[in-house]
């Protein structure tokens, strides 16, 4: 039980490297958090230093759901889980999913900044991209569509969580295809779909209120409209 901490522990910390704050300290001299829409995520950093600065951001979160699942979770050398396992996956792949899990709530609440971090999108997808690269596919391409047509990542991004279990059903209900572990796998995906939503609960009272943000262009501040 101890290693299962350790290793839990570890990815939390992972996921708690705030990038986004200490990209704007260390280059710009200031906290994130203090412009734009207050968030230490990477969207914000798109809107407030640019499109480089964004995508960078992005990618070291996305990176930190990886390097849980297939890192850090390597480090459990217990022979095997200290509780019964009762999901179809292997004792291995609970491990990623714990270790996962564990990185994108240490994404969302940093211990190294206060406990206020980004909204954990970024590192989810690189946690989701090992369980079921299908749907995660699936999951960009609905994005990718949403935020081109409203030009609001918030919005983009509530519609890839949402994507992502909606995939598996109609995978496994409507085509047909034989998905391991669909059982266990789809109720996985609802409790992450409904995490990210609720770490975007200030973002869905803006779009209702029409105050949210939209990127119209990549060039830093001034591509914010609200």
């Amino acid at each position: 039980m101890f290693n299962l901490l350790l290793v839990v522990l570890v990815s939390y910390i992972v996921g708690s490297m705030p990038t986004a704050v200490m990209l704007s300290k260390w280059r710009h001299g200031f906290d994130i958090r203090t412009k734009g829409s207050g968030n230490a995520g990477g969207t914000n950093v798109f809107r407030v230093l640019g499109w480089k600065s964004g995508v960078f951001v992005m990618l070291v979160d996305f990176l930190k759901g990886v390097a849980a699942t297939t890192v850090v979770a390597r480090l459990f050398w217990d022979p095997s889980l200290p509780f019964y396992n009762r999901t179809p996956f292997d004792d291995f792949t609970v491990i990623q999913i714990m270790c996962g899990g564990g990185a994108i709530i240490g994404h969302v609440w940093t211990m190294f900044a206060g406990f206020r971090g980004g909204k954990g999108i970024a590192t989810a997808a690189g946690m989701l991209l090992g369980v079921a690269p299908t749907e995660f596919a699936v999951s960009v391409g609905i994005f990718i569509a949403v935020f081109l047509a409203s030009r609001y990542v918030s919005l983009g991004s509530i519609a890839a969580a949402i994507a992502f279990p909606l995939s598996l059903v109609v995978r496994y209900n409507v085509f047909m295809d034989e998905i391991p572990s669909y059982r266990t796998l789809v109720f996985f995906s609802i409790g992450v779909a409904l995490f990210l939503i609720y770490s975007h609960r200030t973002n869905i009272k803006r779009l209702l209120a029409g105050t949210e943000n939209k990127i119209t262009s990549f060039s830093g501040k001034r591509s914010v409209e609200t």
